[in-house]
């Protein structure tokens, strides 16, 4: 039981994410990442995946990195359930959420040298920040209380 209630709160906690996502870029007019279309690229690289230029290959591509971005985002709750990070009061809990979140996002974007953290802007970590809060708060009261 409790593995479908933590994958259910990492579903409402990626809702959560990208309803702050998408209310920053509305407000703030900034346009979206395409991190997940270049992670989605260099891992279909790697992987021989989706070969090609055409419409479904780049339909492929941009999909994965997408897919490895949710597949993160529902598993990482139970993830952390397992490691027995769940106990203790929901502030640290949602503290685990949202680190876990931030370093799920950006790993492996990191490691195929998509982005560096190092060279982030104050703004460029607050619009990173901020949608994961969002996740963690979110995935973690539903994981605690569910």
């Amino acid at each position: 039981m409790w593995l479908l209630r933590d994958i259910a709160a990492g579903a409402a906690g990626i809702v959560a994410m990208e309803i702050a996502s998408y209310a920053d870029m509305l407000v703030r007019g900034r346009p979206a990442s395409q991190q997940p279309q270049e992670l989605g690229d260099a891992l279909a690289d790697l992987l021989e995946f989706a070969p090609g230029s055409s419409k479904a290959a780049k339909a492929r591509r941009s999909a994965l990195g997408s897919l490895v971005g949710y597949v993160d985002g529902l598993a990482l709750p139970a993830a952390l359930t397992m490691l027995g990070m769940r106990r203790g009061p929901v502030a640290r809990h949602a503290a685990a959420l949202t680190a876990g979140a931030m370093v799920g996002s950006s790993a492996l974007p990191t490691a195929f040298g998509i982005t560096d953290p190092r060279e982030w802007s104050r703004d460029d970590w607050l619009t990173d920040l901020v949608p994961h809060v969002a996740y963690g708060l979110t995935a973690a009261l539903i994981s605690r209380h569910g």
